[in-house]
């Protein structure tokens, strides 16, 4: 990775901890200086966002692979989800993976009044659902240990199951490229990888799958012509996936836009390489075999976590296990600090 890329990014050493909050590039920080500044001296009106609202929109879209135009704005990963989840008809069946993430099974489960079921599968045997199946949902990379899904084995299971795919983004989006133009639904919280403030959240609807869902949030912020919506009917929500966006919280969509199109000006293979690297490189120094994810668990056994804080290393304990991530802002010294507290 090029080293004007860490110039960017000013962490205290041995943050390893990406997997559960992004460090910001010092841009994005500047930025949310000046709107807030801009914001106590009354120079703001709410149009002045729409511009970030929609930089951060294209700048993800570049990163997925998708159109911008099939791609609707958020605040959370798990409300995009539940948009997803009322459009499954009554007694459909949801395959998952084992131990996902809940913010992709739990907006499925609380329609089981419907008679909608949610099935667990081991990761690896998504690939191989047999019967009738309305949707297979999973992440992209699992937030408890960073295993992959095989995302093509995925897409094929779907086309002989008649499923329709769901595939959360949020542990992966910024450091793991990924063309997710063939995927039904697609769902991503920024503030992870993507290093955004926390309320910036995407879905990407295919555009064949688009009438096939409700737009639940409908607001003014929805509407063709948006600050035309703002009273009176009717419905005239936008024609493309704009429909289903929600009202933006605005002030994280400004350090959104700043922090996307940094990422998506990246070479997204060099970000792999190098993330992966820096996990890698950990684990072979403690004996392990590599993962070839950015992100990796450990033992907690043997007061692992206890030693990584004592030295000021930032991870967290994820299913029971220290769980350690790496990303643009880490280098071999983190990886050294890491292994020196585990070694010792």
């Amino acid at each position: 990775m090029n080293p004007d890329v860490r110039a960017h990014f000013a962490p205290d050493p041995g943050y390893l901890n990406t997997a559960s909050l992004g460090v910001p590039p010092l841009a994005t920080v500047a930025a949310l200086y000046d709107v807030h500044e801009r914001w106590s001296r009354g120079r703001l009106s709410p149009p002045d966002f729409d511009e970030d609202v929609a930089r951060a929109r294209a700048a993800w879209a570049r990163l997925t692979g998708v159109d911008p135009a099939n791609v609707a704005t958020a605040a959370t990963a798990s409300a995009a989800v539940g948009l997803v989840a009322a459009a499954v008809p009554d007694g459909a069946r949801v395959v998952a993976a084992g131990g996902e993430f809940t913010s992709v099974t739990f907006p499925f489960a609380a329609h089981a009044d419907r008679g909608v079921t949610v099935e667990e599968l081991p990761l690896e045997q998504l690939a191989t659902v047999t019967g009738a199946a309305d949707v297979i949902a999973v992440s992209s990379v699992q937030s408890a240990d960073g295993r992959m899904v095989d995302l093509p084995a995925v897409l094929a299971a779907a086309q002989r199951t008649g499923a329709q795919v769901l595939l959360d983004t949020t542990q992966s989006c910024g450091w793991l490229p990924l063309d997710c133009s063939a995927v039904d639904y697609v769902v991503c919280a920024a503030y992870k990888w993507l290093l955004c403030p926390r309320g910036a959240a995407f879905l990407a609807v295919r555009p064949d799958r688009m009438d096939g869902l409700r737009p639940l949030f409908a607001s003014w912020y929805a509407g063709e012509d948006r600050w035309n919506s703002i009273y009176g009917l009717p419905l005239r929500l936008a024609r493309d996936a704009r429909r289903f966006d929600t009202s933006p919280a605005w002030f994280s969509w400004i350090g959104a836009a700043v922090s996307l199109e940094l990422l998506a000006g990246l070479d997204g293979e060099a970000v792999r390489a190098h993330d992966v690297g820096l996990a890698d490189a950990l684990l072979e120094r403690l004996g392990l075999p590599p993962q070839g994810s950015a992100i990796v668990t450990l033992d907690a056994a043997g007061g692992a976590a206890e030693r990584l804080a004592a030295a000021g290393i930032r991870t967290a304990i994820r299913a029971g296990r220290v769980r350690a991530s790496f990303h643009l802002y880490n280098d071999l010294a983190d990886v050294d600090l890491a292994a020196a507290a585990l070694s010792g």
